[in-house]
C-alpha cells in the first residue's frame, strides 16, 4: 500500500492491518495519558517515572545510565540529565563500580523505592480491563504482540525485548499436544504458553534465524 497511511479511515475500511496500527495508537494515547497523569500528581516527567521503575524491577547490570538509555530508547545524555534530576529529588544515588572507576550503577534511596512501588501502579487501569477477557482471549493477544514486538525488534524499532521467543534457550514445540509445549533449556522446565516471560533476567538474546523460527512456532 504505497503513499497509504493506517490513519486514513478509507485505508481502515478495507484493511485490517491499518485498523490494528489505529488501534495500537489509540492504546498508546490511553498508557501516555496515565503516564502523564502520575506524572503531574508527583511533579516528575513521564521518562522519570519510567527510570525509577525500572530501578525498582532490574537487577544492577541493568542500571547502569546506558543500559537505561536503551530501555527506553533516548539518548545516554538525556538518561544522564534525568538521573541528575532525580538525585537532586534525594530519590536516586550512583554507586561506583568496584573496578572500573568511570562506571555507575544507579540505585534507588529508600526515598526513592517507597515512591517508585506507588508509582509502579500507574497502568494498573489497564491491566484491570485486560483482566476482565478470557484466558483464551488473553493468550492469542499476547502471542500476537509478541510475534509484533519480535518483528519491529528485527526493524531495530524496538531494541530491547528480554522475551522467551528472542532467547537461545527457548526450545518451541519441545513438547507438542501438551499443555507446556516449549522449553527452557536454561531452567530445564517445560513452558506453558502463559508462562512465556517479555522480560526475563535470564534473557540470551538469539540469532536471527532462530528467532524468526520461533515466532513462527507462537503463530
Amino acid at each position: 500500500m504505497p503513499h497509504s497511511s493506517p490513519f486514513d479511515p478509507s485505508q481502515q475500511h478495507v484493511h485490517v492491518d491499518s485498523k490494528i496500527v489505529a488501534l495500537l495508537e489509540r492504546l498508546s494515547h490511553a498508557l501516555r495519558f496515565l503516564l502523564w497523569e502520575e506524572g503531574k500528581q508527583q511533579h516528575l516527567s513521564p521518562i522519570q517515572i519510567q527510570a525509577l521503575v525500572h530501578l525498582l524491577y532490574h537487577d544492577s547490570q541493568l542500571c547502569r545510565v546506558g543500559h537505561i538509555a536503551e530501555e527506553f530508547r533516548v539518548t545516554q545524555a538525556t538518561m544522564s540529565d534525568v538521573i541528575s534530576t532525580l538525585e537532586e529529588k534525594k530519590l536516586v544515588r550512583r554507586i561506583q563500580h568496584k573496578i572500573d572507576k568511570r562506571a555507575y550503577t544507579i540505585q534507588l534511596t529508600p526515598a526513592g523505592q517507597k515512591l517508585a512501588k506507588e508509582l509502579s501502579t500507574w497502568a494498573n487501569i489497564m491491566r484491570d480491563c485486560i483482566g476482565t477477557r478470557s484466558d483464551e482471549e488473553k493468550q492469542f493477544v499476547m502471542q500476537f504482540l509478541m510475534r509484533l514486538v519480535e518483528s519491529l525488534q528485527k526493524e531495530q524499532v524496538i531494541t530491547v525485548a528480554r522475551m522467551c521467543i528472542t532467547c537461545t534457550h527457548f526450545r518451541p514445540n519441545r513438547h507438542p499436544y501438551q499443555q507446556a509445549p516449549h522449553h527452557c533449556a536454561l531452567i530445564d522446565k517445560p513452558l506453558a504458553i502463559s508462562s512465556l516471560r517479555i522480560d526475563c533476567p535470564e534473557h540470551v538474546v538469539s540469532s536471527a534465524s532462530s528467532v524468526t523460527n520461533a515466532a513462527k512456532t507462537l503463530s
